[in-house]
Order: structure tokens, then C-alpha cells, then sequence
């Protein structure tokens, strides 16, 4: 899997312009249109960061979505300034995977982007998970490790960690991923009918990054840089966090050869 931009041919933007939807909107010189583009951001206590978030996003994005975790600073304030039409999530439950599913949920565009709220994303970067999807991928997945990719923000153990966990899908799951646990993602919304969603924690990213390959669906890896964290310190523990990881890759192999006895019978 590589990352690929599809540039518009000479004239190609102005033909495709008059016969596209009303709903789709010129993008850049990269994709001469797009279907509408939600960018689901889950966070807790993010407000030093979230101007620096929302800096970086595309500004032909069709809404931002962002679900508050019962952030006890003025996170909901500063988004609200930032973007006076960002659509405001209150999080009931507790967990990224709940965050995400309740914005998911709650997202009206075709395209749906996940990005993190601690500034560790940079959201110009979505114009080619966006180029990827449009030109046939159901899954745009960013990776550090494709070629073009990179990280500020990982320790060997994490790296190493990581190698392992992704391996093991690959393995698994027939998957050819070069990074397993980054939440850098975007898919076309139908997906969600195919990767039902029961994952509350961080490891959601990983359940989603195996049923998106025993659904069947294509899979395009987005070479993607992912820098420090701007402000405040990081929920995740590497031994913790990745032995919860593992527990998911288990329970999904374990579920999927269940399935096939059932089926075989």
C-alpha cells in the first residue's frame, strides 16, 4: 500500500466542475472535486492546542466535528471562537473509541477524517487521504513508516511495540499495513455498515484497521509526519496501551475462526 495524488489533467477540473453534484466542492489543484468532508476530533482538556489544530485544517472542509470528554477547561470555548460553526459533541460514555463512534454518528459529510486534538496531526495532510478516497480507496489510512512518512513523537519501545503489533495483523489478517496504532484515518461513511463499531478504548483504531480488511474493503496507506504533542502530556502507556492492543488482535482472530467453524457446519 503507497500513497498516491491524482492531479487534475489540463481542463479536466472545469468538465468535472460542470458535471458534478451540487453538493461537491472545488479542493485544490490536487482534486479538482470533493464529496463533503467531515473532521471528527475527539478531546479532553485540549484548549491550548485546538488553535494550533485548527490552523492546519483545509478551509473548503465541510464541517468539524468535535466531542468534548467533559474537558474541565475552556476546550468547547475555544473551539467555538476558533470556528463559529464547529458542531459540538458532548461525550457521554468514556474512551477515544466512544468519542469517536459518538462523532462518527453525529458527522453529515460522505468522507469522514479523524484527527487528534493535541496538535500532533498536520490537517493539510487531508487533502491526500481525501485525493485517495475519491480515486477508489473505502480506507485511507495514514502510516509514519510509507515512504514520505515520519515521527517526533515515538519512543524505541513504542516503535518496536508497534512493529510487532502490526505484524501480527498482517499475519492474521492478510492486512499489508507498515503502521498499526495511528489514528490518522479517514473512510467514506458507508464503511461504518461494515465495521460495526463496539470498541470503547484507544484500541479502536486498531479494531477498525482489522475490519476494514476482513470486510473487504480497499485500503490505501497515507504517508503521514506526526509531530510532538504542543501542549499537555499523553494518556498513553506503552505497555498498558499495547497490551490492550493485543487483547483485540486475539479476540478478532478468535471470533473470525469461530465464524468459519460455524460456517463449515
Amino acid at each position: 500500500m503507497s500513497s498516491f495524488v491524482r492531479p487534475a489533467a489540463t481542463g479536466q477540473a472545469q468538465t468535472a466542475a460542470v458535471l458534478a453534484p451540487d453538493h461537491f466542492t472545488p479542493v485544490s489543484t490536487h482534486l479538482a472535486i470533493a464529496p463533503l468532508v467531515s473532521v471528527v476530533i475527539p478531546a479532553m482538556n485540549e484548549a491550548e492546542n485546538l488553535p494550533h489544530v485548527f490552523a492546519t485544517l483545509p478551509s473548503w472542509i465541510h464541517e468539524v466535528v468535535l466531542v468534548d470528554g467533559n474537558s474541565t477547561d475552556d476546550t468547547v470555548r475555544v473551539a467555538r471562537e476558533l470556528r463559529p460553526d464547529v458542531r459540538i459533541v458532548a461525550q457521554t460514555g468514556k474512551g477515544k473509541g466512544d468519542a469517536l463512534i459518538a462523532g462518527f454518528t453525529a458527522c453529515t459529510g460522505e468522507i469522514i477524517v479523524m484527527v487528534d486534538a493535541d496538535g500532533s496531526a498536520d490537517g493539510s495532510e487531508i487533502v491526500s487521504y481525501v485525493s485517495a478516497l475519491v480515486a477508489g480507496a473505502d480506507f485511507a489510512k495514514g502510516s509514519r513508516f510509507a515512504n514520505g512518512g515520519g515521527t517526533d513523537d515515538m519512543t524505541p519501545i513504542r516503535k518496536l511495540g508497534n512493529r510487532v503489533l502490526c505484524a501480527a495483523v498482517n499475519a492474521k489478517f492478510g492486512a499489508r499495513y507498515t503502521d498499526l496504532c495511528y489514528g490518522y484515518n479517514a473512510f467514506w461513511r458507508h464503511c461504518l455498515d461494515k465495521i460495526t463499531l463496539d470498541c470503547t478504548g484507544f484500541e479502536v483504531e486498531t479494531l477498525m484497521n482489522i475490519r476494514v480488511v476482513t470486510a473487504g474493503l480497499k485500503v490505501q496507506e497515507i504517508p503521514s509526519h506526526e509531530y510532538v504533542r504542543i501542549h499537555g502530556a499523553s494518556n498513553l502507556r506503552a505497555v498498558r496501551d499495547g497490551l490492550r492492543v493485543l487483547k483485540v488482535i486475539l479476540k478478532e482472530k478468535n471470533e473470525r475462526r469461530a465464524a468459519r467453524r460455524e460456517g463449515a457446519r
